[in-house]
């Protein structure tokens, strides 16, 4: 299916990502009233408005004068493919004329969307689809936040992940903004707890994410031990698996704010006993939980799927040693859609 696009016009300035105070800052400086950027941020975050045109309740003078400089900067998904399952992945524009792909993931009372923050990534895990594009940039935060404002089921939205595209924490900064405009009262006023960040574990990073945001943590695992971690994981050897629990032990995770741990299963390499074991003493102390995912095959890459019966004791071992442990539901797969399978690289050729 093929959406409708919007060029983005390269000269002007995209209002979309910006906080009241940046659009306060940026209407003075064009001559108008501060109180004229708090009306922006109403059209922005609580209207959606597509256009400056739209912002009726500011006047025509001044909406020309905005438009002489600015843009809404929405862009909607130029493709869209639809699982079996009712997922849908789109694909999503980037201000620089790259392309991202969102997930929507539709399911009974719940919808979730996941979204990217990079083009590519650089962690180059040996597992992910992604990876191999390799790093083509980062998202900006209206890069971003497009992903969710100009989604079509925007409205039927329960929760966000940051597990599409790219490592939050390698793009912090932009990542940390988009999700205070989330939360915000001014912007979308959710709470911090319909949303999940994952990483893969990176120095300082990481930890100016645990004391900046109250969102949810998800942390990629994939295995315990260290040396088979950094043959999957090449982030391994900046932030070991085992730092990365030390300080996850230092922040409260007794309450709302969850910490879980995403743990992909390749039949034969990490679901053995021992990989088990190392995992309870590894997570001991740790208020967390662990989702267990079917891997799914790429090309050129020798690991292969676990079976649905070792999965099953896994997730029973660990749950009966004090951590519970979910079988993530595998949505998606059929248009490539599902963890690891997400990339752009044949995008490279499309004009905007």
């Amino acid at each position: 299916m093929k959406l409708q696009t919007t060029t983005m016009e390269s000269s002007k300035q995209i209002l979309m990502g910006m906080t009241p105070d940046e659009l306060k800052a940026a209407v003075k400086a064009l001559g108008m009233p501060a109180f004229t950027g708090s009306q922006i941020a109403k059209w922005l975050y609580d209207k959606h408005a597509r256009s400056i045109d739209e912002m009726t309740n500011i006047s025509k003078a001044n909406r020309e004068k905005l438009a002489e400089h600015f843009i809404v900067g929405a862009m909607n998904p130029i493709d869209c493919q639809k699982s079996k399952d009712g997922t849908i992945k789109y694909l999503f524009p980037t201000a620089s004329g790259k392309f991202i792909e969102t997930v929507y993931i539709p399911d009974h009372d719940r919808a979730t969307l996941c979204v990217s923050c990079q083009v590519g990534c650089r962690m180059n895990c040996l597992f992910c689809q992604t990876g191999k594009q390799g790093f083509e940039g980062h998202l900006t935060t209206a890069d971003i936040l497009n992903q969710i404002y100009s989604l079509p089921e925007r409205e039927n939205l329960t929760n966000i992940v940051f597990m599409g595209q790219g490592e939050p924490m390698d793009n912090l900064d932009n990542v940390l903004k988009t999700t205070q405009i989330l939360t915000a009262e001014w912007g979308y006023a959710w709470s911090p707890k319909r949303i999940t960040v994952s990483s893969v574990g990176i120095k300082n990073k990481l930890k100016r994410f645990l004391d900046e945001s109250e969102c949810h943590v998800a942390i990629s695992m994939h295995t315990p031990i260290h040396e088979q971690r950094l043959m999957l994981m090449p982030a391994e050897r900046q932030m070991p698996i085992a730092e990365v629990v030390e300080l996850l032990k230092q922040y409260d995770f007794s309450h709302q704010r969850r910490c879980s741990f995403e743990y992909t299963v390749f039949g034969g390499t990490n679901d053995s006993p021992l990989h088990l074991r190392e995992i309870v003493k590894l997570l001991k102390g740790l208020e967390c939980r662990i989702n267990l995912i079917r891997y799914h095959t790429i090309p050129d890459v020798d690991l292969k799927e676990s079976d649905e019966r070792r999965m099953e004791d896994m997730r029973d071992y660990l749950t009966n040693h004090g951590i519970f442990t979910t079988i993530r539901a595998s949505r998606g797969q059929d248009i490539f859609a599902a963890c690891g399978l997400l990339s752009t690289a044949k995008k490279d050729g499309l004009k905007i």
